[in-house]
Order: structure tokens, then sequence, then C-alpha cells
């Protein structure tokens, strides 16, 4: 089959993607931006990649004209901050994945959403379900999944309870953890996503996913816990407290605070199955939520995440054009370089430390600062620390490494770029790089920080005591000079 996938390069597209491929199917990729899409290079081969915005129909006949599809599948969700935005951008780009449908004379489209049975819906799962009016009134033959807490390594919703249970022995949290989910194994997400394709059977209808346990998500967290091996005492407050949540959210997870925002408006509803037809049109064995994080833990343990949340722009605070950023700007910048010496026997294990800097291997020197000014960044509603990275060892442009995203990660030729995601009063660079002339081997580190007015300057000069000891001594220690 001819496939469109959208979102190709969220934590659902990278992990549909090789599933697809590996079948036999035509896929074609739609990314906001090309340079943030980075599948292995044997998937690179065999798809097509379009560079196409949903959000601006005008380019869908430009960008899919004299195209033609079996299947779409549409994997794009918006997590603008205010209930009307949010509304807006889900019906702009639901209306044009439908344009584009009829342009490529689709047969089937599939959408993933969240489960919407409940009388009075946040925000977040009432644009979900505005997302499925539209592709019902298209004309269509759709199949939709609606799905609670997808658990898989990567997942926003395993990270986040990973990140509260390994941070907090003792949790006072309010009355929405006490709501009811059923959550599924992203394994059987997958499935059901792969086998619906031109299965009439599942034609012109919603059905809704789960796993076979109904939890709390403090059943989820003690759950968790258990399986870790953790003790956690958990004590729920008899209100709900929901601006509160969202700075808890914030500061102790992963999620920045449009997410976290997001996230606790919906997690006051219950997401439990209410109808079980698609368990006989496509039957599986439904993986128990202790099994899912076992099979998630060992992903983890062998470097084998494919795919997490924070590839997407969602993870950031911005629309991030990584594009625009591979080169450095010079003009109206303040830099900080240094550079040491390095044996030429030792340039690939120099390499090596820089690229695998951050998460839980951390910056080489003063680690506590570096934590210290991402909880400042968190508390002034900016991503902080706690995306970690994607992989201890891998490590690809669009990845995420705490509060910065790699703009370049080029192994040949020894540079790794990094673009600053924290709150800045400017915009600011780190890139590590070795040169070879000579017969002398360099390691060169240079910050770049472009000012925004007179704040932005005031910032930089505050922060160079700090940069003086801090960088050089980085440097040395990724050199291997302590």
């Amino acid at each position: 089959m001819k496939i469109l996938l959208t979102g190709a390069n969220g934590y659902i597209g990278m992990r549909l993607l090789p599933v697809l491929v590996e079948s036999g199917h035509e896929v074609t990729c739609v990314v906001r931006d090309i340079n943030r899409f980075k599948p292995s290079p044997d998937l690179l081969d065999k798809v097509e990649i379009i560079e196409f915005d949903f959000l601006k129909p005008e380019d869908a006949v430009q960008n899919f004209n004299n195209r033609q599809f079996d299947v779409a599948y549409y994997l794009i969700h918006s997590l603008a901050d205010t209930k009307n935005t949010l509304k807006e951008y889900e019906l702009r780009a639901a209306g044009c994945f439908v344009l584009v449908s009829l342009l490529t004379k689709v047969k089937q489209i599939v959408y993933l959403s969240g489960i919407s049975n409940d009388e009075h819906l946040s925000s977040h799962l009432t644009a979900r379900k505005v997302v499925k009016d539209v592709f019902v009134k298209s004309g269509i033959a759709y199949t939709i999944f609606e799905a609670g807490i997808i658990v898989g390594s990567g997942s926003i919703s395993f990270e986040i309870i990973r990140d509260l249970t390994e941070k907090l022995p003792l949790m006072i949290v309010p009355r929405w953890l006490n709501s009811k989910c059923q959550p599924i194994a992203i394994r059987n997400v997958i499935y059901y996503l792969q086998n619906c394709m031109g299965n009439e059977k599942t034609y012109f209808k919603t059905f809704e996913i789960g796993g076979p346990d109904v939890l709390t998500y403090k059943q989820m967290l003690l759950g968790f816990a258990k399986e870790r091996g953790y003790k956690r005492i958990i004590l729920t407050l008899p209100v709900l407290f929901p601006g509160l949540s969202v700075y808890w959210l914030n500061l102790t997870t992963s999620a920045n605070f449009t997410i976290a925002r997001q996230l606790v408006k919906s997690m006051k509803n219950d997401v439990v199955c209410k109808e079980f037809s698609i368990r006989e049109i496509i039957p599986q064995y439904l993986i128990p939520y202790k099994e899912a994080l076992q099979m998630a833990f060992e992903r983890i343990e062998q470097n084998m995440v494919v795919s997490s949340w924070t590839d997407s722009a969602s993870s950031s605070l911005n629309r991030l054009d990584v594009s625009q950023y591979i080169e450095v700007p010079v003009n109206g910048c303040f830099k900080d370089r240094k550079w040491t010496e390095i044996p030429k026997d030792q340039v690939e294990t120099v390499a090596n430390r820089f690229f695998s800097i951050g998460g839980e291997h951390g910056w080489y020197y003063a680690d506590m600062l570096w934590r210290i000014r991402g909880v400042l960044d968190k508390i002034i509603g900016g991503v902080g620390l706690s995306r970690g990275r994607r992989s201890k060892v891998d490590i690809e442009a669009g990845d995420t490494i705490d509060f910065w995203r790699v703009i370049l990660a080029d192994r040949k030729n020894h540079r790794l770029l990094l673009f600053a995601e924290m709150k800045l009063p400017g915009e600011a660079w780190l890139e590590f790089a070795i040169v070879t002339n000579n017969n002398r081997s360099i390691l060169k580190q240079t910050a770049t920080f472009r000012p925004k007015g007179i704040m932005g300057r005031n910032y930089w000069y505050a922060m160079l005591p700090f940069h003086f000891f801090i960088f050089r001594n980085m440097l040395k220690r990724i050199a291997g000079k302590k």
C-alpha cells in the first residue's frame, strides 16, 4: 500500500514507521522541519519525505498535487497554551489534512486520539474530539483509535511517572491522582495502527483502546515504584489545586509548563474504555501494565529507545526551525572561546565524551550548578534539565540534551552543536569540535550568546564569572585533563 504518514518524527510516528516499511509498504513521511527528522539510514533510503506544515493549507496543492495514497495516518497534535488557540490549531490542521486526503484520493484515514467519553472534558481532550468530528464529516472512510495512557520507553506518560517516582520518596498530591485510566503498551497501539489498514471492519468507526488493567494514577505510580524496588508514600489531598499541580509537574518532571497545564486539565477525567469491539476485529495479546514497564526498561537498559516525546517540537517552548540555527551567528554576539591540545590517538575518546554529555552523564564539571540553573529555568516556565537524553550513547540532530536541542551531531568531523531552549534574554549556542592540522589535534569549545536588548547584555556580563571556571574546567575534563 501507499501510505501517507504525518507526524513522522513524533513519538508514535517514529515507532510506526519501521513497522510499515518492514511490512513492504511505500511510505511518504510528512514533517514540518526536515532537519529534525532523523530515522536510521536504512529507513531513510526506503521512504520519501515531504516538508509541509498542516497549519498552512495554502501550500497543500503545491506539495501534494498529482500524488495518490491508499491510507493516511494523522499523528499530529497541538499543545497550544490556551483553549481558543488549541481549538483553532487543531481545526486548521485537521481541515488541511482532509484537503490533502481528498487531493491524493486517500481511501482510509487513521487517527490516534485520546479517550473522550467523559461528560465534562478538558480543553485538551475537547480539541481532540473536534478533530474527530472533522474526519467523521469528511466523507472519507475513517478509523479512529482513542487511547488513554500509552506506556513505553520515551513516552511522555512513562517519563512523567518515572520522574515523579524516582525523585520523590514522599508525594502529597491532589485528588486527580485518584482518577482512573486504562494504560496501554506502545506495542499494542502500534499493532492496532498497523493492522487496521484496509480492514473494512474498521471503516467509519471509532474504537477505544486500552490494556487489561484499570488503575488510578496513584496506583500507576506505586506500581512503578514496586517494579523498580522503591519505597514510596503517596498522600492524597481532598482538593484539586490545578494551578499548583501545574507548577509541581513542571518543576519535578520533564514536561514544560504548557504541557504540564494540558496534562493536569486532562487528568481530572477518567480515561477508561467503555466499548471493546476492537478486541474482536483485531485480536492481540494485551500487555499488562507491569509487563509494559519491564519491556520499557529493557529498551532503556539496552540503549534501544527508538523515539522520545522530546523528539517533537512540542517538547520545547517554541516552534523551533532547526535549520536556521546551524550556522552560528557572528555579528552582535558575545563569545566564550576555549581550546586545548589533545593527543592524536585520543581524538575518538575525547569526541565520545562530548557526544555523551548531559542526561545521566552530567556536564563534566559543577553539575550542581547546572541543576540549580535547571530548577531556576523550570520556576520561570522553562524546560529545565529534566528532559535528559533519548539515549546514553546515540545522538542525532533534533534530539534534546537537558535544556539544549541538538542542531548538529557530526561524528565523522567530530562536531557537536547545541542550541539553548532554556528561558534566556537572547539566543545561545554551545559547540564542541576537534580540529586536526599540522600533526596537532585541538579540542575547541565555543559558547555563543546573541543578546536581546540591555537585559541580554546584562545577563551575559553577570554570567561571565561562572563561564570562566565552569567552561574552563568542563573543557579540561572532556579533554581528559583532570
